[in-house]
This record gives C-alpha cells, sequence and structure tokens, in this order.
C-alpha cells in the first residue's frame, strides 16, 4: 500500500505560535501528502527557562492547537503528527499529536532530555499505533530516538512508519535513525527544526528512511522547507534480512532478561 510521507523542517520564532502554525500550513500546502510529520514544539519554541514559561505555552491535548490541525487534517484529507507543551492537570509533559479527520491521540515523550527535565513529567502514555490509511503508525519524540527500544516496541506492535517529531541539537540523531530504520525493517520521518534560540542551535536534516536504512531524503542544516516521498508500506512487513534469517521470529527474549 502506497503512503505519503511528508516532513516539515521549520525556523519557528519563540513563543510565536501564530505565526509559526501560519508558517508551516503554508509550507505544506505546496504538496500533497497523508501524513506530515512537523517538529517538536514546533509552534512555541523550546528552550523555555522557567516553568511558568513553559505552562504559558502549553494546552490540552483537545485544546485549540489541536481543533486546528485536525481542522487542516480535515481539509487536506491527511494525518498529521506535531509535537506540543502539553497541560494535564498539574504537570506539563513533552507531547505529540496525532490528528486526523476523525479522531486525535497524543502521545507523550517517554525519554525526557536535558533541561526539559525541569519543566516536564516523563510520558505515562506508553507506545502505541493508529492506522493511516490502511498503514500502520506509530510516534516517539526526539530523545527517544536515543533507547532502541523505543522504536522496537513500536515496531513489534505494527508500526510500519515511525512519525519522529523532533527538535535535535546532538549531532548523531539523523545518522542513528538510519539504524532504528534498518534494524526494526521500518520507514521513520524524522521532522526537526533549524535555527538558534537563545543560544541554542538545531541542527535540521529531517529526513525520511527506508526500512534498509537508505535515506529517500534529507533535508540541509538551514533549510526551512517540506519534503513528501511516496513510499509501498507493505515492505515494512517484510523482516528478513535473509531467506533463513527474520529479525522478528528469530529473537531470544528470555535471554535479554536482565
Amino acid at each position: 500500500m502506497e503512503i505519503r510521507i511528508g516532513v516539515v523542517q521549520n525556523s519557528p520564532k519563540f513563543l510565536k505560535a501564530p505565526a509559526n502554525i501560519r508558517a508551516c500550513f503554508e509550507l505544506m500546502d505546496k504538496h500533497e501528502a497523508d501524513l506530515w510529520v512537523l517538529p517538536e514544539f514546533f509552534a512555541s519554541g523550546y528552550n523555555f527557562k522557567t516553568k511558568k514559561e513553559a505552562a504559558a505555552c502549553a494546552e490540552k491535548a483537545d485544546g485549540p492547537l489541536s481543533k486546528l490541525l485536525q481542522a487542516y487534517a480535515a481539509q487536506r484529507d491527511c494525518a498529521i503528527v506535531a509535537g506540543f507543551p502539553e497541560k494535564a492537570g498539574a504537570k506539563l509533559y513533552n507531547s505529540a499529536l496525532l490528528a486526523t479527520p476523525a479522531k486525535t491521540r497524543v502521545y507523550r515523550k517517554t525519554h525526557v532530555f536535558g533541561g526539559e527535565k525541569r519543566f516536564f513529567s516523563p510520558g505515562d502514555t506508553g507506545f502505541w499505533t493508529e492506522k493511516i490509511k490502511g498503514v500502520s503508525v506509530g510516534v516517539m519524540i526526539c530523545f527517544d530516538w536515543f533507547f532502541p527500544e523505543s522504536a522496537r516496541t513500536l515496531a513489534l506492535k505494527g508500526a510500519q512508519v515511525i512519525a519522529h517529531p523532533a527538535n535535535l541539537v546532538l549531532p548523531w540523531g539523523p545518522e542513528g535513525m538510519k539504524i532504528r530504520s534498518l534494524e526494526n525493517r521500518v520507514f521513520t520521518a524524522t521532522a526537526d527544526r533549524v535555527g538558534s534560540e537563545r543560544g541554542l542551535g538545531f541542527i535540521g536534516q529531517s529526513q525520511i528512511v527506508s526500512p534498509n536504512g537508505s535515506l529517500l531524503t534529507r533535508l540541509g542544516h538551514d533549510e526551512v522547507r517540506a519534503a513528501v516521498v511516496s513510499v509501498d508500506a507493505w515492505t515494512a512487513r517484510d523482516k528478513k534480512v535473509h531467506p533463513a534469517c527474520d529479525l522478528f521470529e528469530d529473537r531470544r527474549p528470555k535471554l535479554y532478561a536482565r
């Protein structure tokens, strides 16, 4: 089954959500995609200095941003995965929203990175998948990539595509995601931002990777652009690397226990 996967690489202005959302929609309007992946905190900016500042940007999972993304998804007959600071009771989460014309669902970042720990609680949703036009899609956020269990769990749950909103500041993420695709035989779509914010620089290099680890597209370090790739999602169901070797059937979980 063919699916068109798009990644958006933006350069958000800190705390300028309406302008940042509009800029992303303008990039997306130039293309047709079935699944769009936008960066982590694509609308708010990232480098918060206080919890009060982060809380002022945070929204409930069914808040205005959710409604706006779902309306765009309905207008363009697509799904959108986008990162946002989520407010849930007294807690803040670094979350990603999956918005489709019919529903929304939230993933909360499992592995919180660096200074985020001052403001955001570790995610409690666990990893899940949803069908997008017949294709199983899972979600993880930025630093989750550093933990092989993240992508492996999604793959074991049937994900054919992993949507990966990110604000990458470490240099290894783009190459590391090629390995995550290869070792799980899945497509991965990493959407990163560019530019700098309060002295913190972001590396760009948003990309889409095939199940054999090859790059299907990668944007530059400074490009503000959207890119779309059509893929045959069924290839992510083939876990064989040799006629006699199946990556999942050959697993030996009893020997992996500590």
